[in-house]
């Protein structure tokens, strides 16, 4: 398991944008409400290159139509953390212990315990 830094996550940003963007994109297509923009390309091939790299890079998708990935995060105390990200967002801003999900999550910087 790759264990991210906030500042590798953050500098990542822009790719995952790409990668998210192109999954949600192939969805919306797959559900006929959103043309393909890739030509006679499938956008499900796209999504499923997507998802191959996020898998590649050890980043969890939680939702796809939100664009809500996971970064696994370990704090100097030894502490396993999640990075929380959502499509739409500016920038890397939250965290949560994996237990807690998406409605636990809290502001970054995560103070060791």
């Amino acid at each position: 398991m790759r264990y991210w830094t906030v500042e590798e996550a953050q500098a990542y940003l822009p790719r995952l944008r790409v990668l998210l963007t192109t999954i949600r994109d192939a969805a919306l297509a797959q559900a006929g409400t959103h043309p393909s923009r890739n030509g006679s390309r499938s956008p499900m091939v796209d999504a499923q290159e997507a998802f191959e790299q996020l898998e590649a890079d050890d980043i969890v998708l939680r939702d796809a139509a939100q664009g809500l990935i996971d970064f696994h995060a370990r704090g100097p105390d030894g502490v396993v953390y999640l990075l929380c990200w959502k499509l739409g967002e500016d920038g890397l801003g939250w965290w949560h212990l994996p237990a807690e999900g998406f409605a636990g999550r809290k502001r970054l910087p995560r103070e060791p315990s």
